[in-house]
């Protein structure tokens, strides 16, 4: 049973490249329009991090389930490219929760709003376009409810690779139903949406934003907060 199951990963991970994939030019043009009527023109995608728990402790530790997104991110291939124009255009961004820093290619909402309407305002408006990311995460582990508890060992790497071969298997296969127009409903089973958590960073100096960052995410809520306030917009309804 276990070759047979390793083998069927196998197959479907060779689907890996189609599958899951960072969108492409007309991908991206695609998206920032669909982002532009809700007030963020320019971005193209959204960021988040979900945690995978496994049935049983590691014998050997990695990051841990507690490691600050920011942390994860800097350790991510994307993060190494997010400089460079193979992944964005122009004035391409994503967009991503408080747990993440200011970057000129990532905007994030306010950790401290502190009676800021503007600010208050504008995380609200973050939060409404990034209602889908929550769903896609609550979705993604209604299907395979594995990812909730994965009920292996891990003991090495080769039961790491196992264990990250299965978590892709799950995302390529709910990205196929996706794309064939497969819906999710209430009547397949509930999608528990995952509460954001937000624990404090401890990387070097990340409490300075970085200026650019901070500047880019002061001109997008300039924008966001003019486009939303205007009858139909998402603080004016």
């Amino acid at each position: 049973m276990v070759n047979y199951t390793n083998r069927v990963m196998i197959a479907i991970q060779s689907y890996m490249k189609h599958e899951i994939r960072w969108p492409d030019s007309e991908d991206r043009q695609r998206s920032s329009q669909f982002f532009a009527n809700l007030g963020f023109p320019g971005c193209i995608a959204l960021i988040d991090g979900t945690l995978v728990k496994l049935s049983q402790w590691p014998k050997e530790d990695g990051m841990p389930g507690r490691c600050h997104d920011v942390t994860c991110l800097r350790r991510s291939s994307l993060w190494q490219k997010m400089d460079t124009s193979e992944l964005f255009e122009h004035n391409q961004y994503m967009l991503g929760d408080s747990g993440y820093v200011s970057h000129h290619r990532l905007v994030t909402a306010f950790k401290n709003t502190a009676g800021d309407r503007d600010k208050t305002d504008f995380n609200t408006c973050v939060a409404h376009a990034r209602v889908g990311n929550e769903h896609c995460i609550g979705i993604l582990k209604a299907r395979w409810h594995s990812l909730r508890e994965l009920r292996t060992q891990l003991r090495n790497r080769k039961e790491n690779a196992y264990v990250v071969r299965w978590i892709r298997c799950c995302v390529i296969l709910h990205n196929f139903l996706t794309w064939k127009k497969d819906e999710w409903t209430e009547a397949d089973g509930p999608v528990v949406l995952e509460q954001e958590v937000n624990f404090q960073a401890h990387i070097g100096n990340e409490r300075d934003r970085n200026r650019i960052g901070v500047m880019r995410r002061e001109e997008v809520q300039r924008y966001c907060l003019d486009f939303n306030r205007h009858p139909g917009g998402v603080l004016n309804r």
